[in-house]
């Protein structure tokens, strides 16, 4: 199998899924499988042949696979605004994913977009969960007082997770929201974020900084109109922090009473309740990124066996059609 391995750099929640599904991948792997990592994706699977091909992100679609190929698409959102619709780099991904032998999503949110928005038939597309990293544990009053120190935080407040490199309406509503608990931003900035008013900014943490974040935080707010998965919100649970979002199909899926949902875009009624949530919270969901690596394999074997069956049934056709072009130059 080979693994476009490029965005494993990312900060963001695409780097975390790639290099979490990686590892799993290894350790679920079976006598005789190989992983092959690639930065040059293209190049390496038309030299190597591999059985399969995986591309944990949309931007690494090929249009012209030489294997079966496998996507994973994480969400549809940029596709529902017409803006972004129209951009040609983005229409030419789209159809690369419709070519995909199987598509991997997060949830049957994102599953439904994709039939809706790509229109993809729904047997090629296979829901496998995410699931929160194994640094992403409760941590001890003394590690979360010296991460606190380190970042300058104080003893309460509200923290949002994910990448602050490009303007976000929805990031400046949430810092623009009367709040009287601080509130802190975690991850990797521009400088339009520094701009925001009333907020703190870490820019981008560790793994264990981040832990310790989420473990002293009063909570984790997701004010998004639209998600596929919420990542963030899952390793909060398993730090013990509580989770208030704007309740939107995936987040209630993946979620469900594990979390406080408020309407879809009332930032003032996320921090009001996100500033009352009640700690400890309940626990995270129980699938691992160990159940994800296996689900992820079994999607490599059907994807090698439809192209095979496919390849059967052409030279099938293709007997057929031959025997009945003989039979006719016979009469």
């Amino acid at each position: 199998m080979a693994f476009d391995s490029r965005p494993t750099s990312d900060p963001n929640g695409v780097g975390r899924y790639s290099r979490c599904l990686l590892k799993a991948l290894r350790e679920t792997s079976s006598e005789g499988d190989e992983i092959l990592e690639t930065a040059h994706p293209s190049a390496t699977v038309r030299a190597k042949s591999p059985d399969v091909f995986h591309s944990p992100w949309m931007g690494g679609a090929m249009l012209h696979s030489p294997c079966p190929m496998v996507v994973t698409i994480h969400d549809l959102a940029a596709l529902k605004r017409r803006s972004e619709r129209l951009r040609t780099s983005l229409r030419l991904r789209h159809l690369a994913v419709q070519r995909a032998v199987s598509v991997i999503v997060p949830t049957e949110a994102v599953a439904v977009d994709a039939v809706a928005h790509l229109r993809v038939e729904r047997e090629r597309v296979t829901v496998i969960g995410e699931a929160a990293d194994a640094s992403m544990y409760r941590r001890e009053q003394r590690e979360v007082a010296a991460v606190a120190e380190r970042f300058e935080l104080p003893d309460r407040y509200l923290v949002w997770v994910g990448g602050l490199q490009h303007p976000s309406g929805c990031i400046a509503k949430l810092a623009a929201t009367p709040h009287e608990l601080p509130l802190v931003l975690v991850g990797p900035t521009r400088p339009w974020a520094h701009e925001l008013p009333d907020v703190i900014l870490t820019g981008q943490v560790s793994d264990d900084e981040l832990a310790a974040i989420y473990s002293g935080a009063q909570a984790l707010v997701l004010p998004c109109e639209d998600a596929g998965f919420g990542l963030t919100a899952v390793e909060a649970l398993a730090c013990g922090t509580s989770v208030v979002a704007c309740d939107v199909p995936a987040l209630r899926e993946v979620l469900g009473e594990r979390a406080t949902f408020v309407g879809p875009g009332d930032v003032g009624a996320l921090i009001e309740v996100a500033q009352a949530v009640r700690r400890p919270a309940p626990s995270p969901p129980p699938w691992s990124w160990q159940d994800a690596g296996r689900a992820t394999w079994n999607v490599y074997a059907q994807a090698i066996a439809s192209v095979a069956e496919q390849r059967v049934g052409g030279r099938a056709l293709r007997r057929r059609t031959a025997d009945a072009v003989d039979g006719l130059e016979a009469q």
